[in-house]
């Protein structure tokens, strides 16, 4: 089922307030859509279902992350538990220059990606399955991205564990939250210094057509990170370093 003439006006609007004009990606996005619902139906991909929903809380959410001025030239993005790919095949959908890379531990949610990139032609993405604390040691991966990003994965603490040794030096890594970031934030200081990485900053606002608060964390890399972290699987969530 594609997108609605309702859902497309919302994408469009919802766009618009981020700066960004979504009249060539409709026909991408309306396709995810239906992908998503019809893998949804199979394999219970994500708990948002309705298109206003889906709309809202993973097109343009993962969205907000082209408020930052990031994203320019062809930079090599990990999303980091990408989920059913969020934010990573809304990124590359609008920002097709990225080599994208995509995430998570759960092998249908990585199956649907797959799916979803072959179906959408998104050439210069693909997926991947395996534990954030065993790919972070493989020489390939190590410290080999300029941007990498994670939604709703984990808190910031244990994010910092996961990510920052994907991080190349002076590399971005981008976390995003939630109102109640700064309560992730304390603390996050000591975790940082282990593993090489430094608090750019914290960017606050709405998410588009509704009253809900969102936050991007924006963590740096000032030094490789030890080769000790990220510790072994489980591990960072158990104890974490903050």
């Amino acid at each position: 089922m594609p997108l609605s003439p309702k859902g497309r006006e919302m994408l469009l609007q919802g766009g618009e307030a981020l700066g960004l004009d979504l009249v060539p990606h409709l026909e991408a996005f309306s396709r995810l859509y239906d992908l998503l619902l019809e893998g949804n139906r199979r394999a219970s991909l994500t708990a948002l279902q309705g298109e206003e929903e889906i709309v809202l809380k993973h097109f343009l959410d993962s969205l907000t992350l082209l408020r930052l001025p990031l994203w320019e030239g062809p930079l090599k993005v990990l999303d980091l538990g990408t989920g059913p790919g969020f934010p990573g095949l809304p990124l590359k959908i609008v920002r097709p220059e990225l080599e994208m890379v995509l995430l998570d531990a759960t092998k249908k949610k990585v199956a649907f990606v797959e799916e979803a990139i072959a179906a959408l032609g998104l050439k210069g993405a693909r997926a991947l399955w395996g534990r954030a604390e065993l790919l972070a040691h493989a020489p390939e991966h190590r410290e080999a991205y300029g941007r990498v990003v994670a939604r709703a994965v984990a808190p910031l603490c244990v994010l910092a564990e996961l990510g920052l040794p994907f991080l190349a030096l002076e590399g971005v890594m981008v976390a995003q939250k939630g109102p109640r970031v700064g309560e992730e934030l304390s603390g996050l200081q000591g975790a940082l210094e282990a593993l090489g990485g430094t608090l750019l900053g914290v960017e606050t606002f709405s998410l588009p057509l509704t009253e809900e608060r969102r936050s991007l964390v924006l963590l740096g890399k000032a030094c490789p990170t030890p080769i000790r972290y990220p510790r072994r699987p489980g591990v960072p969530e158990r104890n974490p370093l903050c």
